[in-house]
């Protein structure tokens, strides 16, 4: 493995073992994917020609239990960063507390460019050439980048053809009615505002008194963005990949939810003779990464703050809803500014923990209200969160620091066992 995540995640790594001794063989075995399955996916096409697509599925380390990560459809889906992403995965799980490794899957496609009887085709194409090397007990796949309920729900279908039975315990993220659970849309973006309010108990703020900037406005953006606007923080800026908006007074985050979802794009929701939004401006991305606020919330794409511009971070706080948001180098830049982080592999596992408690519904059959599993989210990302913060505590460094000793002391619990 040779990029820029990877890189990241091992100057991470190396940094932590700084402050925490961890068995030079589990670093040695963690550095190497226990499985690594490339495959080519024909799929006729609706006007009669035959393409034929590239599949990827890597199994990165199974010593805490089956593995678990997501698919993504997109063109840049590449073996290296299937492969860095499986192993964040394993460190997310192995933080989240939960008995499942890392894996991860793709297919270098734009999915987009597809109809549906082609998207179809080519997710049970994808499946088939799995399904030997996947299982509830053995590895279980997830939506990721470009894929969604409705792809997990043809794979699982495709699963239960081959097998000739129902399995539902094999996929996670599916549609409700077919063995998905309550809560998992917005698991990723509630995870993330319990560590917010966890900050909050801790420094004992009034809400109303802080202002925050939401860089990305998709699904994990909007639902922090709405539970943050109830409590009354002060949402001042928020963006997607067309603009970003600013109101120096907050934003009415219920009603840029509803447009955005309506008209897909910030931009074209910017209207300066609606009333709504007379108050706000357009700024750009960059600006908003660099505005005076409380806490900025990266949740966009990953190398968003670098050496070009982690100089020009005025936030005191950073909460990682993205995955990847701060590059290693940058990561220095802000410790010296003293700029708390809440790193990624913290700060997003929610998603992981409600596909962990879906696993368990689909193989128990019982299923659980929302309340539930709310509920059990909030004590699994608080363990989380207590766990990583009493390290940094006790020796005197960062979250993320922090985190990655967390994670690897129960990977090496698991390893040596």
């Amino acid at each position: 493995m040779c990029n820029k995540l990877f890189q990241n995640i091992k100057k991470f790594i190396n940094h932590a073992t700084n402050y925490s001794k961890i068995d030079s063989e589990v670093l040695y075995r963690l550095e190497h994917m226990d499985s690594v399955l490339k495959f080519s996916i024909p799929v006729r096409m609706d006007n009669g020609k035959l393409n034929i697509y590239q599949g990827i599925r890597v199994q990165h380390n199974n010593s805490r239990g089956p593995t678990k990560g997501g698919i993504r459809y997109h063109l840049n889906v590449s073996l290296d960063e299937v492969m860095s992403l499986a192993f964040w995965m394993t460190l997310k799980c192995s933080v989240a507390n939960i008995p499942f490794g890392g894996a991860k899957g793709g297919i270098c496609v734009n999915s987009k460019s597809l109809s549906k009887t082609e998207l179809e085709k080519l997710s049970r194409g994808y499946i088939r050439k799995i399904a030997k090397f996947i299982g509830p007990n053995t590895d279980i796949p997830a939506p990721d980048m470009y894929t969604n309920e409705k792809i997990m729900g043809w794979m699982m279908d495709e699963y239960n053809v081959i097998h000739q039975k129902k399995i539902p315990s094999v996929i996670t993220g599916k549609p409700i009615y077919i063995g998905g659970t309550l809560g998992r849309t917005e698991a990723t973006g509630r995870g993330a505002y319990i560590c917010l309010k966890e900050l909050e108990f801790i420094h004992k703020w009034s809400p109303n008194k802080i202002k925050i900037a939401i860089q990305g406005f998709g699904n994990a953006a909007q639902n922090i963005a709405q539970l943050l606007h109830i409590d009354g923080y002060k949402i001042i800026a928020i963006s997607d990949s067309s603009t970003a908006i600013f109101s120096e007074d907050g934003l009415d985050i219920p009603s840029w939810i509803f447009r955005k979802n309506q008209e897909k794009s910030l931009s074209s929701i910017h209207k300066k003779d609606s009333f709504q939004y007379i108050e706000s401006q357009k700024i750009t991305n960059e600006k908003l990464l660099s505005l005076p606020v409380d806490f900025l919330i990266p949740s966009a794409m990953e190398n968003q703050i670098t050496t070009k511009n982690a100089h020009k971070i005025q936030a005191k706080y950073i909460i990682e809803v993205a995955n990847g948001p701060i590059t290693a180098k940058a990561d220095e830049i802000l410790k010296h500014k003293k700029i708390t982080i809440i790193p990624d592999i913290l700060a997003n596992i929610g998603g992981v923990i409600v596909s962990y408690f879906e696993w368990i519904q689909n193989k128990t059959g019982e299923y659980w209200n929302l309340d539930s599993v709310y509920n059990k989210l909030y004590q699994y990302q608080k363990n989380a969160f207590d766990s990583v913060n009493n390290i940094s505590i006790k020796k005197n460094i960062d979250m993320r620091t922090a985190s990655y000793i967390y994670a690897l002391k129960n990977l090496e619990n698991a390893i040596l066992a």
